[in-house]
């Protein structure tokens, strides 16, 4: 098995090709704000954690160029929301939980583990991940099952990139995500809700679409906890909690893997889940859904679209019903 990691003391790169985060404090107007007590508890935090990377460096910027081929034309979402607004079901089910309980979740070292049908299987540190293929930035619409969306620049490059490292063998016809399950770090992890460790899948040539991005960035920056850190796959066309988050383990298998939420709910979560507004829940409608940051009082709910939008994979459910393997 072959192990890549980088000397220590190597720092991750600082380039002047940031792309900004879409909302920025100062330190200034960051403890200007904490005086007058005016912030929501979670985004409180999130700006603490950013204060608080800045100065130690354990959250540094990342050099992305942006891929104008993949990036949703909408305004993104503001990162206090972004930060603040999650489904991380380790550090508890409530949307604040994640940005809450999720600072002790340690990053560094980190490893993720890529074997089953394999010709070259491999161990990647966080620092060998990061300089597998050049990083890109894109803005993808991010749509949840519960009918909300918003629009994040996510940082990293086609999970392709390291599918073609590892070299699948003829028998690969899934690829299966495995997340850390660690009940000293996520708190959630001793809750009924769900079978750990959190588990999810792919068909090999769903992995293998230019728009399923392995993960490693938001907004300029690595990963926050909260957010997935440090390594995650964004899967623009389906809903979110396809998108697996803190990855430990990648599996290229024969059979379709038996997913987390599959398994709990089976008549409400298929394994596809792609966003399709005709197939609804079977608790509400999926024809619309409200994007986080518009809540004002005439702010009206936007129409959900077929693929979220991303057209470019309906050749892949060519001749499939959509109903049946939703």
């Amino acid at each position: 098995m072959l192990i890549q990691r980088s000397p220590n003391g190597i720092e991750l790169p600082f380039s002047s090709e940031i792309t900004p985060r879409a909302v920025f404090e100062s330190r200034r107007e960051f403890i200007k704000q904490m005086a007058l007590g005016t912030m929501a508890g979670g985004a409180l935090l999130a700006m603490a954690q950013r204060e608080a990377f800045a100065q130690t460096g354990e959250h540094p910027k990342l050099a992305a160029k942006l891929n104008p081929a993949y990036s949703s034309m909408d305004k993104p979402s503001a990162y206090k929301d972004a930060t603040t607004y999650n489904n991380f079901y380790e550090f508890g089910t409530d949307k604040s939980d994640p940005a809450q309980n999720a600072a002790t979740l340690k990053t560094r070292p980190w490893t993720v583990t890529i074997e089953g049908e394999v010709k070259k299987p491999m161990t990647l540190d966080m620092d060998a991940l990061l300089k597998l293929a050049p990083l890109e930035e894109r803005v993808y619409r991010l749509r949840c099952v519960e009918g909300w969306s918003m629009v994040i620049p996510w940082v990293g490059y086609s999970l392709s990139e390291l599918i073609k490292k590892v070299e699948p063998t003829g028998n690969a016809k899934y690829v299966e995500f495995v997340s850390l399950a660690d009940k000293k770090q996520m708190p959630g992890v001793g809750s009924r809700v769900l079978t750990w460790p959190y588990v999810e899948g792919l068909r090999i040539d769903e992995a293998n679409h230019p728009l399923a991005l392995l993960t490693l960035g938001m907004y300029g920056e690595t990963l926050p906890n909260q957010n997935g850190a440090p390594v995650r796959i964004v899967l623009p066309w389906k809903y979110g909690f396809k998108s697996a988050k803190s990855i430990v383990k990648i599996r290229f298998v024969k059979e379709q893997p038996r997913t987390a939420w599959n398994v709990s709910a089976p008549s409400e979560y298929g394994f596809y889940s792609n966003v399709n507004p005709n197939v609804d829940h079977p608790r509400w409608s999926q024809a619309s859904e409200r994007r986080i940051g518009e809540d004002s009082f005439f702010a009206r709910k936007r129409k959900t679209l077929m693929f979220n939008g991303y057209n470019d994979v309906a050749s892949l459910y060519s001749g499939m019903d959509l109903k049946k393997f939703f």
